[in-house]
């Protein structure tokens, strides 16, 4: 790509729906998950190097904003994506569960990196052998660290879970069950 070539920015497709002359319906749910997809709110709990290729991410040869997630919020209430990067102590358990524990619902989990999703080479009494073990996760991003690439597949996989979720996913039994496993009422 030259320096001189013009990207043109990235335009959120419509949803399913019924066009006609002068209208366009589609059902709330579709009209939510457009919105939630493309306004996401990450907040980054980077602890090592999967961190600096998150920076790598936001910086302009990458961009993360132009998918939406240009608003980074370093408080949970204000949050509803959490990126967990890097090695996580067990000492870091609980301070990362309460973390999640106040972001706002509806709330989704990235576990970016070897080590936030198995530990990776650090198969220890200190280090927690992945996130799950505390806090649900609906995306992993593989590699140690993984490449900008990779993490911004992982925010387009997000994307699309949230933008195809029941309003309705949230408050069904599995869902409470799911949180009842992880002692999160």
């Amino acid at each position: 790509m030259s320096d001189n070539q013009i990207i043109s920015p990235a335009i959120a497709e419509m949803p399913e729906g019924i066009t006609g002359q002068g209208f366009f319906a589609t059902s709330f749910d579709k009209a939510v998950g457009l919105a939630r997809k493309n306004s996401l709110w990450p907040l980054p709990f980077a602890t090592s190097c999967c961190g600096i290729e998150f920076m790598a991410t936001m910086a302009s040869h990458y961009d993360l904003a132009r998918f939406g997630s240009e608003r980074l919020s370093f408080s949970p209430r204000q949050s509803d994506l959490l990126m967990v990067m890097g090695t996580i102590a067990k000492k870091m358990g609980p301070v990362l569960r309460e973390v999640y524990i106040q972001m706002a619902e509806p709330k989704w989990v990235i576990a970016v990196g070897a080590c936030a999703s198995s530990g990776g080479v650090f198969d220890t009494y200190s280090v927690l052998q992945g996130i799950d073990r505390i806090i649900p996760v609906d995306v992993y991003v593989p590699g140690c660290p993984p490449r900008p690439e990779q993490i911004i597949d992982g925010i387009l996989k997000i994307q699309e879970l949230v933008g195809n979720e029941s309003l309705r996913r949230r408050n069904s039994e599995g869902y409470n069950d799911l949180m009842k496993q992880y002692h999160i009422e």
